[in-house]
């Protein structure tokens, strides 16, 4: 009897038709693919290929880094894509009139992701869609160009590296907070072209939304995917975003692994990632009084309605003392954000709330820093120029921390009003 499979063998295997194992080549077809404002370049070298794309209804693209155009060479990117959009038949383009939001949210959020899918997009966190058990990766501009025109790409099947989490997460501490320890521990090539399975009754406790700040960071550490068990929160999860007709798929329990990590919840603290990497882990406490100039809570790591509702916890009732911008995830978020009364309490708190985009944390629109400046952030990269000027300063953290230092105008850690354990963000 053979050695079992992991996930990324036994989903590859299915999509090749064929048994594969790490490390062979497979040639696949993608259940969707998935780009933003660089689609206009993707047209351009599409267009030297064909005139047609292989299936409209595969297609699924999102305007969302420089929305509303903040200048005119944008502005010209989006005329190219709607044009495209409209030749091709494109059912699935999301505009500013179409209640999208970034393109990682609604990839999950609408039902394209979902466990057993392949997914491909024209962006390095196109990994966030694994929370939901499908193989989702990125690819370059010039590769979707090529699945638009055949519908197919080949692969390398990545080795994988299991992360077994137990415990739960204390109060005050979010998935983000493990993430960048977890960051921390790999590096930044830590993961380098593997999977990354999460799994575990850690995992198991935690939020679809959750997972998808983990599986969204994995790319960080170099990972080629990222994803997690599923299980029925995540059938509960798709059933709410419409999606039908998948299988789901896991690994064996003899899958053989690259390496297996075991962490317990339970010892992880809030953290940050300091300037000017993603694996430059510290605990909070350690830079708490570094002085800021500006929050952000948002991004495709943590701009879902659940990282709302936990930094309006933190911030009712009080004023931010620093400029601090909240951007929802998508127009969906949005509407249930003022359902909810957070952006009113947004609001009342001094933030400056805006439309669902990336333009902060890719230093193109809406809060893009100066020199010498320094931000606290729920994004995911924190490069030198990042999020602005080459000399500015960005700190990674959770909804909570970053809600917590807009209020001193600090980095500084939450305490909760009840420290026995029963308070849950």
């Amino acid at each position: 009897m053979g050695m079992g499979k992991t996930f990324a063998e036994k989903i590859l295997s299915r999509k090749a038709g064929r048994e594969v194992r790490a490390g062979d080549i497979v040639v696949v077809s993608p259940d969707y693919c998935i780009s933003h404002e660089n689609s206009a370049s993707i047209c351009t070298t599409f267009s030297s290929l064909t005139d047609r794309v292989w299936d409209p209804s595969k297609i699924v693209i999102t305007l969302d880094h420089t929305v509303p155009a903040p200048a005119p060479e944008y502005a010209n990117g989006h005329a190219v894509i709607r044009r495209f959009a409209k030749e091709q038949g494109l059912c699935h383009f999301y505009d500013l009139n179409c209640h999208g939001g970034i393109c990682h949210q609604i990839i999950c959020q609408e039902g394209y992701s979902a466990p057993g899918r392949l997914i491909v997009g024209a962006d390095s966190h196109t990994c966030t869609a694994g929370a939901l058990g499908a193989f989702a990766t990125g690819i370059g501009r010039s590769e979707m160009a090529s699945v638009w025109a055949c519908g197919e790409i080949w692969l390398k099947v990545p080795e994988t590296i299991r992360v077994y989490v137990t415990g739960r997460l204390k109060p005050g501490v979010c998935a983000k907070d493990f993430i960048l320890y977890l960051a921390g521990l790999l590096g930044a090539g830590g993961a380098g072209y593997k999977c990354l399975e999460f799994d575990g009754p850690g995992i198991g406790r935690m939020t679809v939304a959750d997972r998808m700040t983990l599986c969204n960071m994995g790319i960080e550490m170099d990972a080629k995917a990222a994803v997690c068990r599923p299980d029925e929160k995540t059938e509960k999860y798709l059933q709410e975003a419409g999606a039908s007709d998948y299988t789901a798929i896991w690994a064996d329990e003899d899958a053989v692994y690259k390496r297996t990590l075991e962490i317990d919840l339970a010892d992880i603290v809030p953290a940050v990632a300091k300037p000017s990497r993603v694996d430059n882990y510290a605990p909070a406490r350690e830079v708490q009084g570094e002085e800021i100039d500006q929050a952000f809570i948002g991004a495709c790591t943590n701009g879902r309605i659940e990282d709302l509702r936990a930094a309006a916890a933190v911030l009712a009732g009080r004023q931010v003392a620093v400029r601090t911008i909240i951007m929802p995830a998508s127009c969906k978020v949005l509407e249930q954000a003022l359902a909810e009364g957070l952006i009113q309490t947004f609001v009342a708190a001094g933030c400056t709330v805006m439309p669902p985009g990336c333009g902060p944390c890719v230093g193109a629109s809406g809060g893009v820093l100066g020199d010498g400046e320094c931000c606290i952030s729920t994004s995911n990269r924190n490069f030198v120029g990042r999020m602005g000027s080459r000399r500015s300063r960005v700190y990674l953290a959770s909804p909570i921390t970053v809600a917590a230092s807009a209020l001193e105008g600090e980095i500084s850690c939450w305490e909760s009003e009840e420290q026995n354990g029963t308070e849950d963000f």
